[in-house]
């Protein structure tokens, strides 16, 4: 089993709502909304002792696990807590779709990092390599011939930056993106582990 999330059960306000709190689900790599629970003492500790989201359903006046039927669980891996200690938001990784639609969300419209979702693709292309896929031939290719393509879609977003409109601009940034996630991958890395290298690098002074 995996470690517990760390989280001060005691921290949380639990006087307001009769023993409950919503709980914000949130996609840790997409940070697109998910969907919203609400959870007693009880489904939080069992929350943060086996990883997986559990909620309190006022309905059926129970705890219940996020996929327990369905199996479309929810892995924890960080809760936070509001301003107030009474709302809780909950960061985890997704397996299926979350809503009972079979939607990505509860909430269809739900704004989310695209490049994020697309690294997600793409792991999952390296993974599979199904038939006919270009990403898989790429990974199929190898790690030179991955780093060519970036270097030719550099050069090719240089010089659209230069000499053509900003139409072919865009085009030719879109495929830098992309071969570049690619390259990453490749390396078993990801954007957001080049995101992490910015977010270091335009960190405050201490």
């Amino acid at each position: 089993m995996s470690e517990p999330v760390t989280f001060d059960i005691e921290a949380v306000d639990w006087s307001k709502q009769d023993g409950l709190v919503p709980a914000v689900v949130q996609d840790a790599r997409t940070l697109r909304v998910l969907m919203v629970g609400w959870m007693d003492r009880d489904a939080l500790a069992h929350t943060l002792a086996t990883r997986q989201a559990t909620f309190f359903s006022r309905t059926r006046g129970r705890r219940w696990t996020k996929g327990e039927t369905s199996g479309h669980v929810l892995d924890v891996v960080d809760i936070r807590l509001d301003c107030d200690a009474d709302t809780l938001l909950v960061l985890a990784h997704p397996h299926g779709p979350t809503c009972h639609l079979e939607r990505t969300s509860c909430f269809p419209d739900a704004p989310g990092d695209f490049l994020a979702q697309l690294d997600a693709l793409i792991e999952q292309r390296e993974a599979q390599r199904p038939e006919g896929s270009y990403t898989t031939k790429l990974f199929d290719a190898g790690v030179r011939r991955i780093a060519q393509k970036v270097g030719e879609e550099g050069v090719e977003t240089a010089l659209a930056g230069v000499v053509q409109d900003d139409e072919a601009l865009l085009g030719e940034s879109a495929d830098l993106l992309y071969h570049l996630t690619v390259l990453l991958r490749a390396r078993g890395l990801s954007l957001a582990d080049a995101v992490d290298v910015l977010r270091a690098r335009h960190a405050p002074a201490a």
